[in-house]
């Protein structure tokens, strides 16, 4: 894989990596999205510290991906028990034939 050398900007600091090709774009809108996001909590909060603004951050971010996890156990499980039930529909049509 090609990799390809950029710089982020987060909190009027860049940092530099490395990616995969593939990666950049992804990685470009992650770190415009927490550009958007410091700005939303230093107007929201009041908050002018980098590190509390990114501590912020980093707190809701993995809440909201705590979030997202558990909705996704529960539509899994969902999705698993329609299943079993269609496969038992099915089953019964089979032997019925």
């Amino acid at each position: 894989m090609s990799e390809l050398a950029i710089k982020i900007r987060i909190a009027d600091r860049d940092y530099p990596m490395r990616v995969d090709v593939q990666d950049e774009e992804r990685l470009r809108l992650a770190g415009r999205l927490l550009g958007d996001k410091l700005r939303e909590f230093r107007e929201g909060y009041g908050i002018q510290d980098k590190q509390d603004l990114l501590a912020m951050i980093a707190l809701a971010t993995m809440a909201d991906q705590l979030k997202v996890s558990k909705e996704k156990d529960g539509t899994d499980a969902a999705l698993t028990e329609r299943l079993a039930r269609f496969d038992e529909l099915l089953s019964g049509v089979v032997l019925t034939s």
